[in-house]
């Protein structure tokens, strides 16, 4: 509902599934929580899609918005208000709003912005800390365009002060994670169902590429199994679709060459699927130890994280901003970028000490079920409605969706 007890029309502006990115998969769970907290929302998709994508989009499909196009966005905008739209909600990436050379930025998302007449509310999906000039430039646009910016964690919203110069209000709301209740049997249980039974497993999921650092988690199960000689590390997940067009598997093959030579393959597995949320869900409740050896010091969020958080794992991760805030008192094991000592460190002393792993365990599942989908999507439902304003046209009802990626 609106502010004014009306069914709440929200149009979302995001790249979406089945397109395989983090931030379709992140926008799509967020409409579904924000749909269950109240039914009686409406919810509309601008997809953002490259030139020449045809994806099989659900039936909220409002338009096709084409990447890169300055136009198509600004087209997009008039749509989201015909369409009927009290308020829109935009997952901002800048690789999906416009383009830069590394001193300037061609940014499309202003353009969308300026034309919209409703209010929007911008998810902020990277906040670098010490940015270029072009890039503070942009989120400063994008903040006074915008009628409310949501990031996913205090250290987020302290940069966009500090480094950013943003001083008015920027609300946090963390990235989601699926409800994951404890099941009957618990981890030995969901190892039997996976066929994992006697195993000691680490896993990590998500799109595999260099960033991950997953050859320091490899090399570290080496280390691991001369003491573990059952542990098995879970490696889950397809190749970037980007990484693919571009190198093809050669990084996975490095990471396959790897095991071979190390002679790891009865410990190290790799399942290259896009995994579903269940599939997602069950391999976490199998897990001794949840791992990101993430290489990348700024990234601020981590959605393989948050999911690990709300099912209640023993996490060990690199540095990273995100791990360094959601992993504090006492909610994981940090260690050092590009360490495979530190890490095959902490694991061992996870796994050769039964009551610091519980202690990790229920510390995260705590911290966890504060970001929960239902909790989260009932916060981002009451920041939309509390913007929201019925807008000056009647919403149209649309035939087919309209195609703004077209050629």
């Amino acid at each position: 509902m609106d502010r004014r007890g009306r069914p709440l029309r929200i149009a979302f502006l995001s790249t979406w599934v089945p397109r395989r990115c983090g931030i379709a998969t992140f926008a799509k769970d967020l409409r579904d929580a924000v749909e269950a907290s109240d039914p009686t929302t409406t919810t509309g998709v601008l997809a953002i899609d490259e030139p020449g994508s045809r994806r099989p989009y659900d039936a909220t499909l409002i338009a096709r918005v084409r990447q890169h196009d300055a136009a198509s966005f600004r087209q997009a905008a008039a749509l989201a208000m015909r369409w009927g739209a009290d308020v829109v909600n935009v997952q901002h990436e800048f690789g999906l709003y416009g383009s830069d050379d590394g001193s300037t930025h061609a940014d499309h998302l202003a353009g969308f912005l300026e034309d919209l007449r409703v209010p929007s509310v911008t998810t902020l999906h990277t906040v670098l800390p010490r940015p270029a000039v072009w890039m503070r430039d942009a989120v400063r646009r994008i903040a006074r365009l915008s009628s409310a910016v949501v990031v996913m964690s205090a250290t987020a919203r302290r940069l966009l002060h500090d480094d950013y110069g943003i001083d008015h209000p920027v609300t946090v709301i963390p990235h989601g994670a699926p409800p994951v209740p404890r099941m009957p049997g618990g981890r030995n249980a969901a190892k039997e169902r996976l066929g994992l039974a006697g195993r000691t497993v680490v896993s990590t999921f998500g799109l595999v590429d260099p960033r991950k650092g997953l050859e320091y988690a490899v090399e570290a199960i080496a280390a691991v199994a001369r003491r573990h000689p059952d542990v098995l590390y879970v490696v889950a997940g397809q190749t970037h679709p980007e990484l693919v067009r571009r190198d093809g598997e050669a990084y996975r093959g490095e990471l396959v060459r790897r095991v071979a030579e190390r002679g790891l393959e009865r410990n190290v597995r790799f399942v290259d699927e896009y995994l579903t949320r269940d599939a997602i869900v069950e391999l976490l409740r199998a897990s001794d130890v949840y791992v990101t050896p993430y290489l990348d010091p700024d990234q601020i969020t981590s959605g393989t994280l948050a999911y690990a958080l709300g099912a209640g794992c023993a996490i060990v991760s690199t540095r990273y901003l995100h791990a360094r805030e959601a992993l504090g008192d006492g909610r994981g094991v940090l260690v050092d970028f590009r360490s495979s000592a530190q890490i095959a460190a902490a694991l061992l002393a996870i796994l050769g000490a039964p009551a610091m792993q519980r202690a990790l365990e229920e510390r995260a599942y705590a911290y966890g079920r504060q970001a929960a989908w239902p909790r989260v999507g009932a916060q981002a439902l009451a920041r939309m409605s509390a913007l929201s304003a019925r807008s000056s046209s009647a919403p149209m009802l649309l035939r087919m969706p309209v195609d703004l990626a077209a050629p």
